[in-house]
């Protein structure tokens, strides 16, 4: 298999099926010869991204649209126009490589198609490119979705651009130092000595970002546990929940367990730590983490919004609440999102995050504190979710964050999408009064 057709395979999955791109490139890439990974991964993301400008450019070339049998042509011009619009690929092996992947998908009459679209789009170019604008082709110049871009422009009138301009770009790869087996200047030395520079995430206690993303087994101690890949942003939770020795915490929504990870790392002399996840499968990815950086932790499948199934009546110190979002401040790592999200889904997730708030909250020791987080820029789902849930809870109080990090509002902190070189995240520390 060559990478090209298993990134038609992956489009299919996505698009189609409403997969998630994550998912599907763990099922294609191991097929692949490793020296061929990078390039179905950079084709994929990158035909994800720009979706609706590759998708309006394929139907103005192509004469008549292809049957539903057909759809992986549809999904191989993409390919083949997100080459010549912006790898560097030369554009004769561009348009030779992709057209060859029509003899692997056994669709040879495709090949005159596949050929005349790409070369046609070469001729045409300047004009397609100049048919893209704001005014015309809103959704296809932001290449947003219009319901989000009214949702971005309505919560941020004065960012949505940036916003829209930070999501369509290829995320920074950032890390985060296990303190517990070595220091952050430490390993930048390690990074140093192997010609892979990088800086500190002045914004994080331990964070690293690399000047150039590399496989993940190539990152020097690895394996051995001394170092993992999280965003900035996300590493800010542990270190706004500060936990103290012989607490215990609730991670409520734990998986993938970065942030489970991440307190452990912090603090080792936890009494216990819970980490609950509705999935048994994202549950199981929590403990290969945890293993790999020699930590322990108590993993419980159950819903985190029923307690009275999973939890043993002894409360928590400190709960750390990473709410299910629309995730629409991560998109420059899962440009899927905006394919698969729905306008829809934004009230159901509201109501989910509200119930969790209330149902861990009596979960909390008085004097505790809940920190709750989302990777979402929507203030429904953020100051909004969280002024809500002040105003029905007596007991519960408003702890202000001082930070140098992203902005103030009305309940918590807001970072928006590529602000400090970090993802889009929300965070709100809770105390609960004696």
């Amino acid at each position: 298999m060559t990478p090209r057709q298993a990134s038609v395979a992956v489009l299919l999955q996505v698009v189609q099926n409403g997969r998630s791109l994550t998912d599907s490139l763990n099922q294609q890439l191991p097929k692949l010869k490793a020296e061929d990974r990078a390039l179905c991964q950079a084709l994929s993301y990158g035909c994800l991204r720009f979706y609706p400008k590759l998708d309006f450019l394929a139907r103005q070339l192509v004469d008549k649209p292809l049957r539903n049998k057909d759809q992986d042509i549809h999904y191989l011009i993409l390919i083949g126009l997100y080459q010549l619009l912006e790898m560097r690929i030369p554009d004769h092996a561009a348009v030779s490589q992709t057209v060859a992947v029509c003899k692997s998908l056994r669709k040879q009459w495709a090949k005159n198609l596949v050929n005349g679209v790409l070369r046609n789009f070469l001729r045409q170019k300047t004009q397609l490119i100049e048919r893209l604008t704001p005014e015309n082709e809103r959704e296809t110049y932001y290449n947003h979705p219009g319901w989000l871009l009214e949702k971005l422009q309505q919560a941020w009138p004065d960012d949505w651009e940036a916003i829209t301009t930070a999501n369509n770009q290829q995320a920074p790869m950032s890390l985060r130092v296990h303190q517990g087996k070595l220091s952050r200047e430490a390993y930048l030395e390690k990074l140093v000595t192997q010609s892979l520079p990088a800086t500190a995430l002045h914004q994080t206690l331990h964070g690293i970002q690399l000047k150039q993303a590399i496989p993940t087994e190539a990152l020097p101690g690895f394996v051995q546990g001394e170092v993992s890949v999280q965003d900035g942003a996300a590493q800010l939770a542990a270190e706004l929940l500060k936990p103290q020795a012989g607490e215990r915490i609730l991670d409520a929504c734990a998986a993938p367990g970065g942030k489970t990870a991440h307190l452990l790392e912090t603090q080792a002399g936890l009494e216990e730590l819970v980490a609950v996840d509705i999935e048994a499968e994202r549950l199981e990815r929590i403990t290969e983490n945890l293993t790999r950086l020699g930590l322990s932790a108590t993993l419980v499948c159950a819903d985190a919004s029923e307690p009275a199934s999973w939890w043993d009546g002894r409360p928590f110190d400190r709960i750390l609440l990473d709410a299910p979002c629309s995730a629409t401040g991560v998109i420059r790592r899962h440009p899927d999102i905006k394919l698969l999200r729905r306008a829809s889904d934004i009230s159901t997730l509201q109501a989910l995050q509200h119930k969790l708030l209330r149902q861990v909250w009596p979960l909390l020791k008085q004097g505790g504190m809940l920190l709750y987080a989302t990777c979402s820029v929507l203030p429904e789902e953020n100051h909004e979710q969280v002024s809500r849930f002040l105003s029905e809870q007596t007991d519960a109080n408003l702890v202000p964050i001082e930070a140098d990090w992203g902005r103030p509002m009305s309940a918590g902190r807001q970072i928006l999408p590529g602000e400090q070189d970090m993802d889009g995240f929300f965070y709100a520390l809770i105390c609960k009064s004696d």
